[in-house]
């Protein structure tokens, strides 16, 4: 239960509104924990001090990586020149480079708080420009956005975390440069295998070639930019994304073959294998090789943590102890947690372990079934013994998609509002061409790489990626639709409560699993839902209409943004907004919807669409054009920081760029008056103040200060036109 309770005091740091000092969470720590010594002649007493101070003890760890991290984000939108190091590359499927660089000095203007790290894309990047070298170009730097919506995915607090202060784009460059600041030992060694990665990337894509190259550099060495968007869907939607994403299943392949290939090589040599531990050789090969894997594929989290616990149970065999076991996955926990709190947080962390649990718990279970219903020996003809293996094969297949299935759809549905209906099935369909075709002949393309010889394993690695793409893309066409909406937290809780206790114990104490987990289901879809979405630029607003539809003010919104949003209120179709000419006429031309649906009709720097229950909402671009509907609007967002005293005589609630730039994205809720004439209109923000380490940047914005955007001025001198015409 350590790692249970390490968790919880994570997960409740970085959901407090307010940031603690360091000092209270260490003495609370200290104080509990002594008291928990002291009372631990009384059991009852002594759990609950011992939970409580875990629980501190993981709050404790949580803030002391906060702190340790301290990185410098960008405040505000700003056009700069850029020197900088390059410490990663990734090529995007629509051509583009994209480039982390480290960044070593500012010019025009100079930066006075410049971040140390930024991510930018680039159309081309000349010869020579590999990780480690040093560029310069003209950039539009971006400070890293919010939610999209409240309660969705901070881009904020993983930029924090990942330690990159801004992301934009080149606007001229970038150019080789010489270079000015020679990198440090660790620089050096972590830019040579950054090159060794993309060479070996490189190479698999000339072999492979197409979608299966991209995605086949994605499972070796971790690259994924290049996968064409619409697989990446189609792998979503299915549920074999995890596929391409670098853990547990992809280490433990790696460990399997070559321990299978290790064991097969000693079984050629009877003598020295009947005298010498082989099992105990192939699984320190094992454990070498997936080391090698983790630095070669980039050494993700999600791959860090993989190798912990994969590193964990190959040591438990070294020392002839069962590798599969609930305290294994407790150790690696309890490391992972300790070395990144901040991942308690992330869908990455909580799916992989909610599955892992499930397995080990499950596969106890079942090992206890068959030891008590053991049944004595019976010969079986070799027909028959094909039968029982392949029949056992399956109902394992089965019974692991299923669940891990199961253990990880709340999560699912809890962090990107959607399921996939038939992702048993095509795991079933497309697994068994991974672990046959796919990742074993990656290990061997690894292993006779180096000496040429790789190209038969790539070419049968490739036919195993381009099936698998072909049936991800047969199961997506029919995969009935996947949004499931907003799921309450709540209900997240509760049945993660069932998980853990259905996992960890191993008596008729897994009954106590039932009432969480009935209660879980009954309060799942019980949460409300907006009426309206803001984003927290103030240019794009979304209003649900009553047909499973959502209604925009914008003909291109962002398309990341409106498919959260449509997620999130299980809409179906996109309705974009109606313009009127000089007369007022609706004019034709929404792709999305004509003039008798429930659209935004635009016209004279408003849009406005009337909301069967929040009355009519306005979009404005400026104060001038928000104050013409005062009288009538009950919602007006205003895309102007500098917007004062919009209405100061009506009774419609405003929400302006600046409020948006302070506290981020919006969600528009009914709250019901006593008197039941008309319901008011409450706003929900996504960044609540006081400000967390990751959202302090946010305060130094031109909006959020209540200030125009920057107007660019010509400061040179003029030449008179009397002069001009002289000349």
């Amino acid at each position: 239960m350590i790692p249970v309770f390490l968790a919880i005091g994570a997960l409740i740091y970085f959901a407090l509104r307010v940031e603690p000092a360091i000092a209270p969470l260490m003495i609370a720590f200290a104080v509990v924990g002594s008291l928990a010594f002291v009372m631990r002649s009384h059991r009852l007493v002594h759990y609950g001090l011992a939970a409580a101070a875990t629980c501190l003890l993981g709050m404790t760890l949580a803030k002391l990586e906060t702190a340790g991290m301290a990185t410098r984000m960008l405040g505000a939108e700003i056009s700069t020149g850029i020197t900088g190091r390059v410490i990663g590359l990734d090529h995007l499927d629509n051509g583009r480079v994209r480039l982390t660089l480290d960044v070593l000095a500012t010019a025009r203007p100079v930066l006075r708080y410049a971040p140390e790290r930024v991510r930018l894309t680039a159309r081309k990047v000349p010869e020579g420009v590999v990780a480690g070298a040093q560029v310069t170009g003209y950039v539009r730097l971006m400070p890293p956005s919010g939610p999209v919506r409240p309660g969705s995915y901070d881009f904020s607090f993983e930029s924090y975390f990942d330690g990159i202060g801004a992301s934009g784009f080149f606007m001229k460059g970038p150019d080789l440069a010489a270079s000015t600041q020679p990198p440090s030992a660790s620089d050096r060694a972590f830019a040579s295998i950054e090159n060794v990665r993309e060479e070996i990337a490189q190479r698999i894509r000339d072999r492979i070639g197409g979608a299966e190259g991209e995605i086949a550099a994605a499972l070796v060495v971790g690259v994924r930019g290049g996968i064409p968007e619409d697989i990446n869907e189609a792998l979503r939607r299915t549920g074999l994304y995890h596929i391409i994403s670098i853990s547990g299943l992809h280490m433990a392949m790696v460990a399997g073959t070559v321990m299978v290939l290790m064991r097969l090589a000693l079984a050629g040599f009877p003598t020295f294998a009947s005298r010498w531990p082989v099992k105990k050789y192939a699984a320190s090969a094992a454990l070498v090789s997936t080391g090698g894997y983790l630095f070669i594929s980039g050494a993700e989290v999600a791959a860090q943590r993989s190798f912990i616990m994969l590193a964990v149970m190959l040591t438990a065999v070294l020392f002839d102890r069962a590798a599969l076991t609930m305290r294994n996955l407790a150790i690696s926990a309890i490391v992972v947690i300790v070395i990144s709190p901040h991942e308690v947080v992330g869908p990455s962390f909580q799916m992989s372990f909610a599955a892992t649990a499930a397995l080990v718990g499950a596969y106890a279970w079942w090992s206890d079934r068959r030891e008590e219903q053991a049944q004595p020996l019976v010969q079986r003809s070799l027909p028959s013994k094909l039968w029982r293996w392949l029949a056992t094969v399956a109902i394992g297949l089965i019974a692991t998609s299923l669940i891990a299935g199961l253990a990880t759809s709340v999560f699912g549905a809890w962090h990107f509002q959607r399921v996939s209906p038939l992702s048993l099935v095509a795991n079933l369909a497309v697994m068994p061409i991974v672990s046959v075709l796919v990742m074993p002949f990656a290990v061997l393309a690894g292993i006779f790489m180096p000496l040429g010889l790789d190209g038969l394993f790539l070419d049968t690695m490739g036919v195993g990626l381009k099936a698998m793409i072909e049936l991800s893309k047969w199961f997506s066409e029919r995969s009935p639709v996947d949004a499931v909406g907003l799921v309450s937290a709540e209900a997240v809780v509760l049945i993660t409560a069932a998980l853990v206790i259905a996992s960890i114990a191993t008596t008729w104490l897994r009954a106590a699993a039932l009432p969480f987990a009935a209660l879980g289901i009954l309060t799942l879809m019980e949460t409300e839902t907006p009426v309206g979405l803001v984003s927290e630029d103030g240019r794009l607003v979304g209003v649900p209409t009553a047909d499973k539809r959502l209604a925009v003010n914008r003909s291109r919104p962002n398309e990341f943004t409106v498919d959260n949003w449509m997620r999130a209120l299980v809409a179906e179709e996109l309705v974009g907004p109606l313009r009127t000419d000089a007369k007022g006429a609706v004019k034709s031309g929404n792709p999305n919807g004509s003039a008798n649906e429930a659209a935004f009709v635009c016209s004279g720097g408003l849009c406005q669409v009337q909301h069967t229950s929040a009355g009519l909402i306005v979009h404005a671009e400026d104060v001038m054009a928000a104050r013409r509907v005062c009288a009538n609007a009950d919602l007006i967002v205003v895309n102007d920081a500098t917007a004062n005293d919009t209405c100061p005589r009506s009774d419609a609630t405003v929400l302006t760029s600046r409020e948006l730039a302070r506290l981020g994205s919006a969600a528009i809720f009914l709250k019901p008056t006593t008197d039941n004439k008309r319901q008011e209109i409450e706003i929900r923000h996504a960044v609540p103040e006081p400000y967390r380490p990751w959202h302090m940047q946010r305060a130094f914005s031109r909006e959020a200060r209540g200030l125009a955007p920057y107007q660019h001025t010509d400061k040179r001198p003029k030449t008179p036109k009397a002069a001009i015409s002289a000349k």
